[in-house]
């Protein structure tokens, strides 16, 4: 059996924890980042590493669940909430993909409904209540490739081998190419913003420029 990992960024006030996750997310064997509503992002942090992940988005939580649905993979909402279980145990049976919450408010109820479990991360210090999102997926990733199995990647030296940067995906692969597409798109934009996720940054240029700015030396 061939075991994936997946991330889902919904609910991401932060624009720039999303590169710092997709930093994370190849580390630790991520097959695909899962982008749930807008599909634009700031790829601060990342430190190049968004060209070695696969991005695949939807218009809605329901659509990416059945996504993962067909693929047979489990949804684990990573939250401190009765019953959820502590990431150092591995409570893993399969592929799975992880719904982080928002930095301030957590998981949502919406974003809750669609996980099939749930796990926390233990904390053994007073001084904080939780940890940051990017902090916390790197934690939970980390502990799902131990269970996994997933291979430890060559070293040279005091880092690991980086490998050779494949084919960048084209804006294609984030712009509506249908009327329907187009009207589910500023729909989903419009709820997004009235929610604050991926606010506007204060020079004006949106996340989706910089999102054209990451794969702006894509021949189309």
């Amino acid at each position: 059996m061939v075991v994936e990992s997946y991330v889902v960024v919904h609910n991401i006030a932060k624009r720039h924890n999303v590169g710092t996750l997709a930093r994370s997310a190849s580390a630790f064997g991520v097959s695909e980042l899962i982008l749930v509503g807008r599909r634009d992002f700031n790829s601060f942090g990342s430190h190049g590493s968004t060209s070695h992940l696969r991005f695949r988005h939807f218009h809605s939580l329901l659509d990416a669940r059945h996504f993962l649905k067909e693929r047979d993979c489990d949804i684990c909402g990573v939250e401190i909430t009765d019953g959820a279980m502590a990431v150092n145990h591995h409570p893993f049976k399969k592929s799975t993909a992880f719904l982080l919450g928002n930095e301030g408010t957590g998981l949502s109820a919406k974003e809750c409904e669609i996980c099939d479990f749930f796990v926390y991360i233990p904390q053994y210090g007073g001084g904080t209540a939780s940890l940051n999102v990017t902090v916390a997926a790197s934690i939970v990733l980390h502990h799902f490739g131990v269970w996994a199995g997933f291979p430890e990647r060559t070293r040279d030296g005091n880092k690991f081998i980086v490998a050779e940067k494949p084919e960048k995906q084209g804006k294609r692969n984030y712009c509506a190419e249908t009327a329907d597409a187009i009207i589910e798109e500023r729909r989903s934009r419009r709820e997004n913003a009235s929610n604050g996720f991926f606010d506007e940054s204060e020079n004006g240029n949106s996340s989706s420029n910089l999102l054209d700015a990451l794969f702006d030396d894509v021949k189309m």
